[in-house]
């Protein structure tokens, strides 16, 4: 017995060519069986022939005996039957030995060669005894009884064994095909687990991007107002008082908008889990999943969190362009805003990806080129839209207070870059040739995918 309490008797004996011990048992039964039969059909042959008792039995018994190794060599078994049927001897061989050939992968060309032989010895035997028979010439029969009872002799000697084990072989045949098919779903199946749990680690890894990616927009461009415009109220609080309340006014504001933001934020999210948070993780990866299986593509989480802030009207827009210029100019940056073609909307995640891209390249001027010039460009195209964000050299400009200096965590243009390739765009960032940088986006309209 093994661990569960199966037996395991039949997987570990193993005996010649046995693989169980009731498979030794049946043939070396059916061996003496078949040694006793051909050991009393002898006797009678011996008597009708006139031949010594023991030179015909001992040989008969010992062909019998060649049952034993039906499952090895089966057409060896035919093969002796056929030799001692003058004998009118090996029914059992002959029965058993056409069952188990047909059994086997042997051609049936083969099989059905034996097997006419067999009938045939058995129907010239069986007419031959008939024939000598004094019981049967004392009694007045047909011409064509005899011929046909031995024809039904040999018919039936062949026929069942070798129907039915070709029904065994069959038989066996589906079952063989049925496991390997089983083996086959069972493996296919693993492979699909394994590749479920690949793909909702690799969603839990895309949601995790994208709230940081989310928590960065929000609250790196405001704060990083904030602490540029708290730098300037510790600068001029000596000396302009009037300026400084003022500064102090503005961080309030950049304050409270960036609030407003974090609490949009954070509705968004509440929402895509599915509600408790008990369950949030599972329910993000379970959502990621049904985007992809969806066809909603790689930005699938963007576009829902984008089209949730939407519906409430708090999502970042192109027309807040201005307003966003307008908070780096208070903050003391010389920007400028250009804008080119005919303004028109667009889908809400390409006006949120594109408000991004400026705000990120806004504040990346505030961190790396503070008191450097810029100019942001949007460029309203057929079937796109494009932003530019470029600022000159910071060689020029005055350094930045110790207190105005904001750490950066190297993972905005990473954002950006990752905001744009989702909707199928193209994103370009670099130093120019006047020592400067450039942030460039060209986004495709998705107008239609509404």
């Amino acid at each position: 017995m093994d661990a569960k309490g199966a037996p395991t008797e039949g997987r570990e004996f193993r005996l010649l060519w046995w693989t169980r011990r009731r498979g030794v048992a049946l043939d070396v039964g059916l061996a003496l069986l078949s040694a006793l039969e051909c050991a009393m059909q002898g006797i009678g042959f011996a008597h009708r022939t006139g031949l010594p008792t023991w030179l015909v039995v001992v040989p008969g018994a010992l062909a019998g005996l060649a049952l034993v190794v039906r499952r090895r060599w089966p057409l060896a078994v035919i093969l002796i039957s056929i030799a001692v049927l003058p004998a009118n001897m090996g029914a059992a061989l002959a029965l058993v030995g056409l069952y188990t050939l047909a059994t086997t992968d042997a051609p049936r060309r083969v099989i059905a060669a034996l097997a006419c032989m067999e009938g045939a010895g058995t129907v010239i035997v069986t007419y031959l005894l008939l024939d000598s028979d004094p019981a049967v010439r004392e009694n007045v029969v047909p011409m064509w009884f005899r011929p046909l009872v031995a024809l039904l002799f040999g018919v039936a000697m062949v026929l069942p064994p070798v129907l039915l084990g070709m029904y065994i072989r069959a038989r066996r045949r589906l079952v063989e095909t049925l496991r390997d098919r089983a083996l086959g779903l069972e493996r296919e199946l693993g492979l699909l687990a394994d590749r479920a749990e690949e793909r909702a680690e690799w969603a839990r890894g895309e949601e995790r991007r994208r709230i940081a990616r989310e928590m960065h927009d929000v609250v790196a461009h405001r704060v990083s107002l904030m602490v540029v415009h708290a730098a300037a109220v510790q600068a001029v609080a000596p000396k302009d008082p009037e300026k400084a309340a003022k500064n102090a006014a503005l961080i309030g504001d950049m304050g409270r908008q960036a609030l407003t933001e974090l609490r949009t934020m954070l509705g968004v999210l509440r929402a895509d889990s599915g509600g408790g948070e008990r369950d949030s993780e599972a329910a993000l990866a379970s959502s990621r999943l049904a985007e992809i299986a969806g066809g909603r593509g790689q930005d699938g989480a963007d576009r829902a969190a984008a089209e949730a802030a939407s519906a409430n009207g708090d999502g970042p827009r192109l027309t807040g362009l201005g307003e966003l210029v307008a908070a780096s100019r208070a903050a003391g940056m010389r920007v400028e805003l250009a804008v080119e073609g005919e303004r028109r909307s667009y889908h809400v995640l390409v006006e949120t990806t594109a408000y991004r891209v400026v705000q990120e390249a806004l504040t990346n001027v505030h961190k790396h080129a503070a008191g450097a010039a810029a100019w942001v460009r949007l460029a309203h195209r057929e079937g796109e839209v494009a932003v530019q964000v470029r600022n000159e050299a910071p060689d020029g400009a005055a350094p930045a207070p110790a207190g105005a200096r904001l750490p950066s965590g190297g993972n905005g243009l990473v954002g950006m870059r990752e905001r744009v390739a989702a909707l199928g765009g193209g994103f370009v960032s670099g130093p120019t040739s006047e020592g400067g940088f450039r942030v460039s986006a060209v986004i495709p309209d998705r107008a239609e995918g509404r």
